[in-house]
Order: structure tokens, then sequence, then C-alpha cells
């Protein structure tokens, strides 16, 4: 297929006096504390022949100073419409789609060929990517990044899991009236914390070695029978039910969707495990779907009192029949957080491990001296969202009603 060569970028990254242009604009979603690039990364975009542009404090939050992004050749930007204006690409973490409280309010600032590089939730908000395009920016969704060996360095949601991971585990050690080790005391022998992970993907993995760490015994459950084995290798025991799921995994290693009938006997099925567990962190997700409810009213009233359950499904409507977003409640004694972005509070790495992940993936995309898409490359055509007013992703597309695109002929072909 051609290669797309955008005359915004063209010719920027061949020389520094003419160097291409990488926005940083400070994030604007309430509370988000991250930054999408830190100083340690610039250097790297330089060699490339790009320089970044920083609104002022951008990385403030995150614990990054200006005077650090300046030191590592940066330069800080008074205002974010000047930003936008100088730009020719912008890196968030929380662009509009994703940013559903204030992202609107940059879609005047983006201009025709501009790239625009972030989270979007193309799939769960499907309109704002029509927004985008009538801008037409060149936008690019991180969170459908592949999940192929070359992709591994730019995988952003990964990342994101992690840490998502690990501070829920924190989150439920700070509020159950319990501890996690067993500990031989004076006072005698005190038990282990019981933690149930639900959804054994890369942030239920993450809760698992963090449960692990802080000495609670763990098990795990997954729709998909190949994570038994990585479950089993973190030291928790894997949850087998007799279920079987049609398709559990897509080609991109993520769960599918299944019917309502097999979510019913899997709450059937989970209701005794739960009732045993001191803990719940639940994480199962389906791109572009509400999340499955897994832990019904009935579960939770069967649970001690003291319980907890981490919902990390909280912002897609929660696996907890009774989570709420952005909240903590207490329900039949037992406490449910419905924590939205976690990754956010740990935003000094966090950062860290997303500006390694969008610079990989910008470096992937810039050949030859200049920013080029080519529908030939995996990476490029999983993640290209807009370009040229018009929404080109197949499955944003097709959650829009909107008709398939005609796919040109490699070049040579008729």
């Amino acid at each position: 297929m051609a290669v797309d060569s955008f005359p915004t970028v063209g010719e920027a990254c061949t020389q520094k006096d003419n160097a291409m242009i990488i926005g940083i604009p400070k994030e604007s979603f309430p509370g988000e504390q991250r930054v999408a690039l830190v100083p340690a990364v610039l250097p790297s975009l330089a060699k490339a022949g790009c320089e970044a542009l920083v609104e002022a404090g951008a990385g403030a939050a995150a614990f990054w100073p200006d005077a650090a992004y300046v030191e590592k050749g940066g330069r800080i930007a008074a205002s974010r419409a000047e930003l936008f204006a100088s730009a020719e690409a912008v890196f968030q973490v929380l662009a509009h789609g994703a940013n559903d409280r204030t992202g609107r309010a940059d879609l005047p600032l983006l201009r025709r060929g501009q790239v625009l590089i972030g989270f979007l939730r193309p799939l769960a908000s499907p309109e704002t990517v029509l927004e985008i395009a009538a801008t037409g920016a060149v936008a690019f969704a991180v969170e459908l990044m592949p999940r192929i060996t070359r992709a591994q360095s730019m995988d952003a949601l990964s990342s994101m899991a992690t840490v998502a991971g690990y501070k829920a585990v924190l989150l439920a050690a700070d509020i159950l009236p319990r501890m996690f080790p067993m500990l031989m005391t004076a006072a005698g022998t005190v038990t282990p914390a019981r933690v149930l992970i639900v959804g054994a993907g890369v942030a239920g993995l993450q809760a698992i070695a963090t449960a692990r760490r802080l000495g609670a015994v763990v098990s795990a459950y997954d729709v998909r029978p190949a994570t038994k084995d990585e479950v089993r290798s973190l030291g928790a025991r894997f949850i087998e039910l007799p279920l079987e799921a049609a398709d559990a995994e897509d080609v991109g290693g993520y769960a599918k969707a299944q019917d309502e009938s097999f979510y019913r006997r899997q709450r059937e099925l989970l209701a005794r495990v739960v009732a045993e567990t001191d803990v719940v962190i639940t994480t199962a997700l389906v791109p572009g779907k509400k999340a499955p409810v897994l832990i019904t009213n009935d579960m939770v009233a069967g649970m001690a009192p003291g319980s907890v359950i981490v919902d990390l499904a909280a912002e897609r409507g929660g696996n907890c029949e009774l989570t709420r977003a952005y909240e903590t409640v207490v329900e039949h004694g037992v406490t449910i957080i419905g924590a939205v972005n976690l990754a956010g509070s740990v935003p000094y790495h966090a950062s860290q491990m997303y500006a390694r992940n969008i610079t990989a993936f910008f470096l992937h995309l810039v050949k030859s001296g200049s920013l080029q898409v080519s529908l030939d490359d995996e990476i490029t055509r999983a993640t290209l969202l807009t370009r040229e007013g018009e929404v080109v992703h197949p499955r944003v597309r097709e959650a829009l009603g909107l008709p398939a695109l005609e796919v040109p002929a490699p070049a040579g072909k008729s």
C-alpha cells in the first residue's frame, strides 16, 4: 500500500534549525497528575531531529519541573494555545475521548495534518473520534496497540495496567482491617489475608505479584485457560471452574465477551470462592464493551464484614453490581472501591513508563527523516484513527455505523 507523508511534518526532522516540534500540553482531566513525556526521553527524540515544546507546569504534578525539560533540550510554552499552534505533533496521556470532562476544549486548537497521539478511548466513545476527524488531525490511539512482539516497547495500555494492578492491592491493604501476611507474634499466629484476583491480564498478574509480596494467600480466576501457567508461576492458585468459554480470547490476546448465560453460571460458581475471600480485585474488561458483572449484590452480602473489593473496571460500569465509579461505598459491611485512573495516582513512574512507550511508538513512525503512515505496517494500521478529515479505523467506523472504506491495492498492482 502507498505510504502517506504529511506536509506539515514532511521534511521537519532533517536538521536542528527546522526540527519537528512535539508539543506536550499539561493534562487537563481533573486530578490527572501524569505527563506524556519526561525529560529523560528528550535526547532520543532530539537524535531523530525533533524538539519538545512543553506547556509550563505540565510535569509538575509528576515531579518533573520545567527546568528539568530545559536541561534536556526542551522549550517551555507560556500557554496551551501557543503550544498547539507551534507543535506539529501533540502527545497527551488523556486526549479527547479518554478525557470526557475537559478534552473537548482542545478540539479548536487542533489543525489539519497535526499529529495527535494518546489515549482516546475510541471504541467506548466512537463519536468523539468523529469530532477529532473533523479537525483534520491525524490521530493515533495508543490503547489499540497490537500485542505483538514488535510493539511490546510501545504498549502503554499494559504499562498503565501494571501500575493500576499494583496500586489496587495497596488500596485494599490500607482499608482491610486485617494484615496481609502470616505473622508469628507474642500473641500467637496471625493468619494471612485471602485475596482473589478476577482477571489475569496485565493488571491482574501485577496484583497477584504485589499481594504475594505482601504475604497474602492469593487465588486467581480467568476465563482464558491459557493464563493458568502465568498465575501459578507467580505463586497463586488458579481457580478452575467447570465452564467452557466460546472463543475466550481474541487475536490480540484480550478476553472476548461471552453471552449472559455464561456469565450467570460463572457467578454461581464464583459465589463460594468470593464468600471465603477477604479481598477481591476485579480487572475483567472487554475492549469496547461494558464490563461484565461478575460479583452480584448477593455475593457481596455473603462476604465477611470488613472485606474489600477493588473494582478496576469501575469506569466501564464495574465488575461488581454495587460499584460506583469514582466512589468508595460500604454495602453489607463490605468496602467497594470504584477507583478510576489508578495509574494517575502513581504519576512519577506512570509518566516515565508512558513516555518510553509513546517515544518508541513515535520513533517507529519516523522513517527517513519524516513521519510517515504506511498501512502495510500492522502497528500503524491498528492504531491510526483519523486522517484527512475521515475516520479510518475499521472497528470505529463499524461502531459509528459508517461503511467500510475501500482499501487501495498495493503499489504496483491494479
